[in-house]
């Protein structure tokens, strides 16, 4: 199930997808086909006559985290571990998602580190952590916290390191139009937000030789 995730300013994140009454395949692809007129093209012409229904799959894969669960990904984690309890990192996660302001993809990359306390989870389970909630229309900012505070709320760890770098296309494409700029946010909870040792430790780990 899905879950409200309290953030450490105690502010409430909702995991869960919207619960609105979804349309048809058929009434979102006449959406597409309204949108094509109302630029101006023609959605009868040979190159756009599938185009309506290929958006509509496209949107589904693109949009996919809005039927997955962050917290049940988390589910399953191991506690025989040979003692380890040390810092736990996986760099340059890369991620496509899309700005709820524009619609526009957002193209970046996560850093996500954890303390264990007692048990891990598996590392491919972080990442997909990350791809459910970058698969939603997002602000950086509410991503980069819902990722941390779902970790930390679920594992219970003894804190959790996250940072994330975007290009927003809606900067890129329009607007400002200011290419190759970027964004970065970032979230600390637990022995990360209280202590900054740790926190340089973590941003000495992700910066350390071999990284890509």
């Amino acid at each position: 199930m899905d879950a409200i995730i309290k953030t450490a300013a105690g502010r409430a994140i909702s995991t869960a997808a919207p619960s609105a009454d979804r349309p048809t395949q058929q009434e979102a692809e006449a959406a597409v086909h309204t949108l094509l007129r109302w630029i101006g093209e023609n959605p009868e012409r040979e190159g756009l006559v599938d185009t309506p229904r290929r958006v509509a799959k496209a949107y589904l894969e693109m949009f996919g985290g809005y039927h997955q669960s962050p917290v049940e990904e988390l589910g399953t984690t191991f506690e025989e571990v040979a003692g380890f309890d040390d810092l736990v990192i996986l760099r340059d996660i890369q991620f496509y998602s899309h700005c709820e302001h524009h619609m526009v993809p957002i193209i970046g990359r996560a850093q996500v580190g954890y303390l264990p306390d007692g048990k891990v989870v598996g590392l491919s389970k972080i990442a997909r952590v990350v791809d459910i909630f970058a698969q939603r229309l997002q602000t950086q900012e509410a991503m980069t916290a819902q990722i941390a505070n779902t970790i930390q709320q679920v594992l219970n760890p003894r804190g959790v390191a996250v940072i994330v770098e975007g290009e927003h296309m809606c900067m890129a494409m329009r607007g400002i139009k200011k290419q190759g700029s970027t964004t970065l946010t970032s979230t600390f909870t637990g022995v990360f937000r209280d202590n900054v040792e740790e926190q340089v430790r973590f941003m000495s780990m992700i910066r350390e030789p071999g990284r890509r």
